[in-house]
């Protein structure tokens, strides 16, 4: 740091002699001001130093990154796509051009938990919070939120596999019909052939009803609960959603529909699930980690 620092200073003072260069004499304020006539005119060639054509050419790559992610990532992910692209920057390095150009991923919204409640009497709790799953279709957890339109509500159901975070399943509906969670999950099961596979959602009536349960017994599922109005049992899913609104939806209210429809289906399909790095599978993408899974 003290070399950055002093090397800051004498381009600075070059500057300041470049500057008044036309009413003193050079010779005398590279004397007075202890730099180098020599370096001076050889700054004067070249004025930007090499580190700061390198800083200039990391930002563009920098800037490529965070437009590809629509302002999702982080200094942290921006990082691993560089790396990944061959490049041998530090992540310090990083966060120094995105601080100093004020490049900033987006915040998501602050959630209020509530405390822990009874356990489900209907059907137990058989993920207990262990979200650490160490082969596909192991367990699934699913759960349903809301999206704003013009039209009226929009409501959004997905699956998702906890061991490579995958979203596996997905349907929306203008109501919170039961259909929503079955079509949801019917995707997940044709598209993972699974058999005997843990599915965990919360105490909503939707995953109460005679259908739910006649549906996980016919397609060989094994239906777990959350406590009652404990988010924290169902976090994973929480998570995906608030990473949905705050990288997609970001507020926004959607004119129709089916522009919703549209939007949520390019998040799944064409960010989250090939491309968008999740800390929990050590930086790499939902799809990616099963395909390293498979090879290893």
């Amino acid at each position: 740091m003290p070399g950055r620092s002093r090397a800051w200073r004498v381009r600075r003072v070059y500057e300041f002699i470049k500057a008044h260069s036309d009413e003193y004499d050079v010779k005398t304020m590279c004397r007075v001001l202890d730099v180098a006539r020599g370096g001076y005119y050889a700054w004067l060639q070249n004025p930007v130093s090499k580190r700061v054509q390198e800083d200039a050419r990391l930002l563009r790559l920098i800037r490529a990154s965070y437009k590809a992610s629509h302002g999702v990532y982080g200094a942290r992910r921006i990082f691993l796509d560089l790396r990944e692209a061959g490049e041998t920057c530090s992540k310090h390095r990083v966060e120094r051009l995105m601080r100093q150009n004020n490049i900033r991923a987006l915040h998501g919204y602050r959630t209020r938990y509530r405390g822990a409640s009874k356990p489900s009497a209907t059907v137990p709790d058989l993920v207990k919070r262990n979200f650490d799953v160490i082969r596909p279709n192991k367990v699934w957890v699913t759960d349903i939120t809301y999206i704003r339109t013009w039209q009226g509500w929009l409501y959004l159901a997905v699956v998702m596999d906890l061991f490579s975070r995958r979203i596996v399943g997905w349907s929306t509906a203008a109501t919170l019909r039961r259909e929503l969670v079955l079509d949801a999950t019917m995707m997940a099961v044709r598209r993972r052939r699974a058999r005997g596979t843990v599915i965990h959602s919360d105490q909503g009536s939707q995953y109460g009803s005679d259908d739910w349960r006649r549906f996980c017994r016919t397609n060989h599922l094994e239906p777990s609960m959350s406590r009652r109005g404990n988010c924290w049992d169902n976090a994973v899913a929480e998570s995906f959603f608030a990473s949905l609104k705050k990288e997609q939806i970001k507020k926004r209210i959607y004119n129709n529909r089916d522009q919703a429809i549209a939007d949520v289906s390019e998040y799944i399909d064409s960010f989250y699930n090939p491309v968008r790095r999740h800390r929990h599978l050590g930086g790499v993408s939902p799809e990616v980690f099963e395909a390293n899974a498979k090879r290893a």
